[in-house]
C-alpha cells in the first residue's frame, strides 16, 4: 500500500461525522488536509432541520484540532462554482490534490405522499449532484497534475436496498453507487481510482434525526437506536467514524481497487 505521508487530501463534510473521522485518520497518517464544510445552506431539508449547518465552523475546529497542514474551506458541494473554488483553494495552499473524499451529505425522513418537490430536489442536489460536481472537479485537477489519484465517495447501505420514508435518500445513494462504478471505468487508465464506502449505522447527526423518525410509540430515540441496531446489525453494534477512517486509509493507498461500493455495516446488508 502507498505511503500516505505528505499526500494532500480534500475532504468534504470534513468537520463533522464520518468526514471528520476520516480527516483525523488521514492526519494521523501524515497527510495534508483541506476540510470543506458549509456554514449556511439554501434549504432546511437536512438532518439539522435548519439552514444553519455550521459545517464551516466545524471544519475550522477540526483543522485547529489537527494543526499543522490542515485548513478549512466554506463550500457548497451542490454549487459548481463553489466546488471549483474549493479545489482551487486546496491547490493554492498545497500545490496539488492526491485524494478527494466526498463525505458531505444530507438526509430527511418523509412518506412519499407528504414529500415536497423541494425536499426531493435538495436531497438529490447535495447527495447526487454534489457527488458529480466534486468528482468532476477532482478528475480535472488530477488530470492537470499528470494523472493518478484517489476519489472516495461516501454512499450508504441505503444505496443497496430501500427503506420506507427514505425514498429520496435511497435514490440519491443508489445514484452515487452507480456513478462511482461508471466513473471508475472511465478514468481507470489514468491511474485514478474511484470507490464508495457504504456505511451502515453510525451515530452521527443523521441518525439523531432517524432515531426520532423510526421510534415506535412510547419509545425514546435512544431506545429506537438500540432496537434498530439489535434487529438489523448481525454483529449487534453500531459502526464508528474510526471504522470509516480505516477503510478510507486503505482505499487512499490501494492502487488496484476501483469501482467498488464496499459495505462497512456489521453485516447489515448481507
Amino acid at each position: 500500500m502507498t505511503d500516505l505521508a505528505d499526500k494532500v487530501a480534500l475532504v468534504t463534510g470534513g468537520g463533522t461525522g464520518i468526514g471528520r473521522g476520516i480527516a483525523l485518520g488521514y492526519a494521523r497518517a501524515g497527510m495534508k488536509l483541506a476540510l470543506a464544510g458549509l456554514e449556511t445552506a439554501p434549504s432546511a431539508d437536512n438532518q439539522y432541520l435548519s439552514a444553519h449547518l455550521g459545517g464551516y465552523s466545524a471544519a475550522e475546529a477540526a483543522a485547529a484540532e489537527i494543526g499543522g497542514d490542515a485548513f478549512a474551506i466554506d463550500a457548497d458541494v451542490a454549487d459548481a462554482a463553489s466546488v471549483d473554488a474549493m479545489v482551487a483553494r486546496t491547490v493554492e495552499r498545497f500545490g496539488r490534490v492526491d485524494v478527494v473524499v466526498n463525505a458531505a451529505g444530507v438526509i430527511t425522513a418523509c412518506p412519499i405522499a407528504e414529500m415536497s418537490e423541494a425536499a426531493w430536489d435538495n436531497i438529490m442536489g447535495v447527495n447526487a449532484k454534489g457527488t458529480f460536481l466534486v468528482n468532476r472537479a477532482a478528475v480535472l485537477q488530477m488530470r492537470a497534475q499528470g494523472g493518478g489519484g484517489r476519489i472516495i465517495n461516501i454512499a450508504s447501505i441505503a444505496g443497496k436496498f430501500g427503506t420506507a420514508t427514505l425514498t429520496h435518500y435511497c435514490a440519491s445513494k443508489f445514484a452515487v453507487v452507480g456513478f462511482t462504478n461508471a466513473l471508475a471505468k472511465e478514468v481507470a487508465r489514468e491511474g485514478i481510482t474511484v470507490n464508495c464506502i457504504c456505511p451502515g449505522i453510525v451515530g452521527t447527526q443523521m441518525w439523531t434525526l432517524l432515531n426520532d423518525a423510526f421510534a415506535e410509540p412510547g419509545e425514546t430515540p435512544e431506545e429506537a437506536y438500540a432496537r434498530v441496531i439489535d434487529r438489523y446489525v448481525p454483529q449487534g453494534t453500531p459502526q464508528t467514524d474510526e471504522d470509516m477512517a480505516e477503510l478510507a486509509l486503505y482505499l487512499a493507498g490501494a492502487p488496484h481497487v476501483t469501482g467498488q461500493a464496499i459495505n462497512l455495516d456489521g453485516g447489515a446488508a448481507l
